[in-house]
């Protein structure tokens, strides 16, 4: 059975992913109480009984957070249910793909074409947008590279508190 402080930090992380991305609260709580719960794969039973949710409640959050690389599902030998546990790759950076924010460019350029002969303080937010857009696609695979240099500097001195798991070293291009 989870401790009332797990299940109080799931709570925090469901209102903030559902606050800060748009995701059901339960997505977020399935997905903080798997960052803290033990064992660390568990069945749809188990995360349903531990959350007090239904299983349909559950399993539309587990598909939701494989949606977006943060959960995955495994079945070992002879065992007859799934079991859910975060998904290694998810420790990599979110949101480091600069080919969604080279898309997001030309998403507003292609808005800025529709405003092509509207005064300049109507084109001015999506201007500005297309700029915000091309600095971040042009920036984010150097922040990467330092982040990965900064994670490396973290787990050769000790202070990371995990070792290198398995795929984890590839860059992932995810939501």
């Amino acid at each position: 059975m989870p401790q009332d402080d797990q299940l109080i930090f799931a709570d925090h992380v469901g209102r903030f992913y559902a606050r800060q991305y748009g995701f059901p609260p339960m997505a977020g709580r399935l997905l903080g109480y798997l960052l803290v719960c033990d064992p660390p794969q568990q069945t749809i039973d188990e995360l349903g009984q531990a959350l007090l949710a239904s299983r349909s409640a559950v399993t539309g959050a587990v598909k939701l957070l494989e949606g977006y690389g943060m959960a995955q599902r495994t079945r070992a030998a002879g065992e007859r249910s799934d079991r859910v546990g975060l998904d290694p790759a998810s420790r990599q950076p979110q949101n480091f793909d600069s080919a969604v924010h080279e898309e997001h460019a030309a998403l507003f350029r292609e808005g800025l074409a529709l405003l092509a002969d509207a005064p300049p303080e109507r084109r001015a937010p999506l201007e500005e947008m297309v700029a915000l857009a091309e600095f971040l696609a042009g920036r984010l695979p150097e922040l990467l590279r330092e982040w990965h240099a900064h994670r490396d500097r973290l787990r050769a001195s000790g202070r990371s508190g995990q070792g290198t798991h398995q795929g984890e070293d590839a860059p992932h291009d995810r939501r």
